[in-house]
């Protein structure tokens, strides 16, 4: 069992020890020094708070823990409930409130939960906030309102429709021109509530919709990471049904990936990708992924005359350089879609929106629109050290060895070499150099890798 505190929030399985794992009074401190850091950063006198959750088992106990303690702060909650990272994260605005709390442990596991903060722009809060968050819960330094300054909760149920209202409302999103295809899709939202807001968007752009685990019990019928070893059903089904595609997401909503019309993955990197040659193909511009994302972003980039940034692993550092960069579209790897025209948010609504308009547009089959993109493979791999050995001196020494090569240190070292590149980053908790790699084949994606596993034992032997 486990509790995880960082600078994003805290993630733990639910049950046993306080301190060791997410237990009732691990989530009242850490909600408790969220509510505090608001006070302490806003002019407002009476300050407001969304909150949402996913459909886990733990989540109506979590929600209520988190609420109580924000109105014993003195803090208004606005409780959205069975919801959705993005629909929180557009609820915060709309709102005009001063933050938001997610309850989810994304694409973990059913026995983890986690408590995830928004600012007032409904975004993740930057480092520097997280830090002095964590610093609250160390010292447990909290001021709790007297009996007359209680906050208050009010519920609003219809935040689903409004999150797929305004995803219907983007100029990029045609419902008319998706109704006229006729597409019939599959749909695996694991038991969560993307069962609820993806097919209710679906049938609102007239799509047929064929529901595989889509009721929110929050008991989860495969692991909850939209993978290929996890998602055997759903390509099966797809085949069966002679659907256009599947869609599959995680339990909070802001990872997508697609099943193309034979039951093959078309691969969550192109998620992505697809909607950047959609996007870029009708509003040219700058794009954003993270260091470790496929290079195919970039190639479709500069295909459309952009220009193509990478940023540190993290969701906070993309948006941070899709502003910087003025990016007109932007995510990560795993199938996160970041569309400013929206909100800077992983959107798995707005994301399928803009792949079904892309679709009908081109009148081809799902499998035919990912055999335009080039072709990339990735491995994932790791090498465990032990706690005596320096992690930055192995990766300094990589660096220099290959500085001939177009090289970041942002986040690790990346070498960009011609036909692939490597991305070392090590781990800021255990011992760990995970070795992300990439290029035009499975087999040299692997041997890329284990090229840079043999070089890394070389400088330790050394």
């Amino acid at each position: 069992m486990s509790l995880i505190k960082s600078i994003s929030g805290i993630r733990g399985t639910i049950g046993g020890r306080t301190g060791d794992n997410l237990t009732p009074i691990d989530t009242v401190k850490f909600a408790a020094a969220y509510g505090t850091w608001l006070k302490e950063n806003s002019e407002n006198q009476k300050l407001k708070v969304v909150v949402g959750r996913d459909a886990r088992l733990s989540g109506k106990m979590i929600q209520e823990l988190t609420m109580q303690t924000l109105v014993g702060l003195g803090i208004n909650v606005i409780d959205i409930g069975l919801s959705t990272t993005p629909t929180v994260e557009i609820a915060v605005p709309m709102e005009k409130a001063d933050g938001g709390i997610i309850l989810t442990a994304s694409h973990n596991p059913k026995q983890w939960n986690a408590l995830k903060l928004l600012n007032s722009k409904g975004e993740f809060l930057d480092g520097a906030a997280g830090a002095k968050i964590l610093d609250y819960v160390e010292s447990e330094d909290y001021q709790f309102a007297e009996v007359d300054d209680l906050g208050e909760i009010s519920v609003r149920e219809d935040y689903i429709e409004k999150h797929i209202e305004e995803v219907l409302k983007l100029k990029l999103v045609e419902p008319k021109k998706v109704h006229k295809s006729g597409f019939k899709v599959v749909v695996d939202a694991v038991n969560s509530s993307g069962g609820i807001a993806i097919p209710a968007l679906l049938e609102k752009m007239g799509v047929e919709v064929v529901k595989l685990y889509c009721e929110p019990n929050g008991q989860f019928p495969h692991n909850p990471e939209p993978l290929k070893e996890h998602l055997g059903e759903i390509c099966k089904l797809v085949a069966k049904e002679k659907a256009d595609f599947g869609i599959v997401v995680d339990p909070d909503v802001d990872r997508l990936a697609f099943i193309d019309e034979k039951g093959e993955m078309f691969g969550e990197e192109y998620t992505l990708v697809a909607c950047a040659d959609y996007v870029l193909s009708k509003t040219p511009g700058n794009t954003v992924s993270n260091l470790s994302s496929s290079r195919a972003l970039r190639d479709i980039t500069e295909k459309h005359n952009g220009k193509y940034n990478a940023s540190a692993v993290g969701e906070v550092n993309v948006v941070q350089l899709m502003k910087d960069s003025n990016a007109v579209i932007g995510g990560e790897g795993n199938g996160g879609i970041i569309y400013p025209e929206s909100h800077y948010g992983r959107d798995s609504l707005v994301g399928t929106a803009l792949f079904l308009t892309y679709l009908a547009e081109k009148q081809m089959k799902v499998s035919e629109i990912r055999n335009e993109y080039p072709a990339y493979y990735m491995s994932k791999n790791k090498i465990e050290l032990t706690p005596d050995i320096d992690v930055d001196g192995i990766l300094k020494s990589v660096e220099e060895r290959h500085s001939s090569e177009e090289i970041s240190t942002v986040d690790g070292v990346k070498i960009d070499f011609p036909e692939n590149w490597v991305h070392l980053r090590k781990s800021n908790t255990e011992p760990i150099i995970r070795i992300y790699t990439e290029a035009k084949s499975q087999k040299g994606a692997d041997e890329l890798a284990q090229k840079m596993i043999s070089e890394i034992k070389e400088i330790i032997a050394n």
